[in-house]
């Protein structure tokens, strides 16, 4: 890597950072920009390119996956929604519905022993949303393949 690319990275892990901790916080694309030093649109290019999303993207899944903990230790879908920084609780829950595969208050209902058995960092990352159903099994060639089709 470069010296310049070194640098945009590391400027765009403070992006990220922020994003990480200042979740619940109204945050935007300038703003995120305006940390990693970069207009909004470059910005976002580098971002989905060093990351894989979009700076938005990367923030409401932050934002489902502590709304998660929240849900699972017995808080109501509107104190969850509210404390994660969504405004909006219809699209809060459609956001939810999307990440996660289920209703946040389906979510909430269900039991989530195992988890609470894990170590905190086991359960961050078995629990994290999967965007699109990334890192899970939902095309149809691959449940065929595993067997899980098969009925």
């Amino acid at each position: 890597m470069t010296p310049q690319e070194l640098s945009n990275l590391a400027h765009l892990r403070r992006a990220r950072d922020l994003i990480d901790r200042d979740y619940a916080l109204p945050l935007d694309v300038p703003t995120m920009a305006r940390r990693a030093l970069m207009s909004p649109a470059h910005f976002s290019r580098q971002f989905r390119a060093a990351y894989g999303e979009t700076p938005y993207s990367h923030l409401m899944t932050r934002r489902i996956e502590r709304a998660m903990a929240l849900l699972r230790n017995g808080a109501s879908v509107t104190d969850a929604c509210m404390a994660v920084g969504c405004t909006s609780l219809g699209s809060f829950s459609s956001r939810f519905s999307e990440l996660v595969g289920e209703t946040p208050t389906s979510y909430r209902i269900r039991e989530h022993h195992a988890v609470a058995a894990m170590p905190a960092c086991v359960a961050k990352t078995t629990t994290r949303p999967a965007r699109g159903g990334q890192g899970r099994s939902e095309s149809s060639r691959i449940r065929e393949a595993t067997g899980e089709a098969a009925a």
